[in-house]
């Protein structure tokens, strides 16, 4: 009889615990990223009262006779099965659609590292992208080296903690290249030199940067030569100080001189532009004071600027219709940071005041051979264990790794309905193990009287 309420009492202590990992669970059924919890029972070891026979000598065989000793924890498993989505249009909030985990430090020096699916991150007063608890999500610089040597960023790390400061100036970058489109009127009259006429002349007018970000406008005209070939000029340069055109040389066709017109264009009879080479030249410049343009041939010395523009003009056509004329260019002024947004590949792009957008960052995700390997410690935290195996990193939105949803979150796993059934039978398996327990302790009341 003493079995039996032996038996029992591992029986109430099991439940209980299994008890308490339910109460865990329903205690955080509303918190964001976190993994319910599993118990298991298993048999203990068992008493053998009679072992087992063969037949022989005309005898059948006989089973053994056991007697079990009570009920063991099987396991306690954490579940990793992704929860439900909660909508917060928040940007740092962050979801990841399929398998992996966050990155996340405390350190200085970003040694030790911790998992999380709970994507609750804001930015701090620092610029940092930080937990609830301050701690720092890990990431790869993505950015140019300009910015990287702006904000400090050791771009040769593989992880870095994200950090998006928006006193950093994005720096201007001179233009060094434009394209022009669009079309010359092909019933333009021939253009006479000697009686330029203003009407017979398209203008074009388009603005470009140096080094500092100051405007500057080059004034194009394009007068008709032949059937199909047009001259082109370069009128003026607008724009602070004393920026001149080396070449081609200033002309202006109302002065009544053949001069140097720049170039010549020519046309197929289909009105599209003949490739020879004549629809692409160099605008060099000169007389800029304490800026360039085109590119450095030496980053750390000015003096190696090549100022020079390159213009190519072979997206423009010659039909009969309105001379419209287009102009794409690079260059842009400075501008500081004025919003951020990340993408489903885990790029934290900023917004700079310049109209630019540059992705900066890349979060980096962990996978692991055995998720439920990882060890809790607390704060929606996870950590490696000796059966987890070690951490698999990469980019989201590739290979393994799930993509990230920004303005959603990932919520508890926690089905209430089941961890309801699960009370229920756990609160009758407690029930009948103390039942067992008062019956045992009746029948031994019953023979504790027998000497009555």
């Amino acid at each position: 009889m003493m079995r039996s309420m032996y038996a029992a009492v591992s029986g109430l202590r099991v439940h209980q615990t299994k008890m308490d990992v339910i109460g865990n669970n329903i205690a955080n059924v509303n918190t964001v990223g976190y993994k319910k919890g599993q118990v298991t029972f298993q048999e203990a070891f068992n008493e053998v009262i009679r072992g087992a026979s063969g037949a022989q000598d005309g005898k059948g065989g006989t089973n053994p006779q056991q007697i079990g000793l009570g009920v063991n924890m099987g396991s306690m498993n954490t579940i990793h099965t992704p929860g439900a989505s909660q909508r917060t249009d928040n940007p740092t909030d962050l979801k990841i659609e399929g398998n992996g985990y966050f990155m996340v430090s405390g350190d200085k020096d970003l040694s030790t590292k911790y998992y999380t699916r709970a994507g609750n991150f804001v930015f701090d007063e620092a610029g940092n992208l930080v937990t609830p608890n301050g701690m720092k999500v890990l990431a790869k610089y993505n950015g140019s080296k300009e910015y990287a040597d702006k904000m400090g960023i050791d771009i040769n790390k593989d992880l870095d903690s994200v950090w998006v400061s928006k006193t950093i100036m994005a720096p201007a970058s001179a233009t060094t290249e434009a394209e022009l489109s669009g079309n010359l009127n092909s019933s333009k009259p021939t253009f006479d030199y000697t009686d330029p006429k203003e009407d017979e002349i398209v203008y074009k007018n388009f603005s470009i940067k140096d080094s500092l970000g100051n405007d500057y406008t080059i004034n194009l005209a394009f007068t008709k030569m032949g059937a199909n070939s047009w001259d082109y000029h370069v009128t003026s340069i607008d724009g602070p100080g004393s920026v001149t055109v080396d070449t081609p040389s200033i002309t202006n066709p109302l002065d009544k001189t053949t001069g140097d017109q720049g170039g010549t264009v020519t046309f197929n009879t289909d009105g599209s532009m003949k490739i020879d080479g004549s629809e692409k030249f160099s605008l060099e410049l000169s007389g800029m004071a304490g800026s360039y343009f085109g590119e450095l041939t030496d980053k750390n010395d000015p003096s190696t600027a090549t100022n020079t523009i390159s213009i190519d003009l072979s997206g423009i056509s010659q039909v009969k219709g309105e001379s419209e004329l287009k102009s794409d260019l690079n260059g842009r002024k400075a501008g500081k940071v004025t919003g951020y947004s990340i993408n489903a590949s885990g790029e934290v792009v900023a917004s700079f005041s310049n109209g630019i957008k540059e992705s900066l960052w890349r979060i980096q995700l962990a996978n692991f051979d055995n998720p439920m390997g990882l060890e809790k410690i607390g704060g929606n935290l996870y950590d490696v264990s000796g059966n987890s195996g070690d951490p698999n990193i990469g980019n989201p939105n590739s290979g393994s790794f799930g993509k990230i949803t920004a303005g959603v979150l990932e919520m508890s796993n926690v089905d209430l309905s089941n961890e309801f059934t699960e009370m229920i039978t756990t609160q009758r398996g407690f029930q009948a193990n103390s039942r067992v327990i008062t019956t045992t302790d009746e029948m031994l009341q019953e023979l504790v009287n027998l000497k009555r």
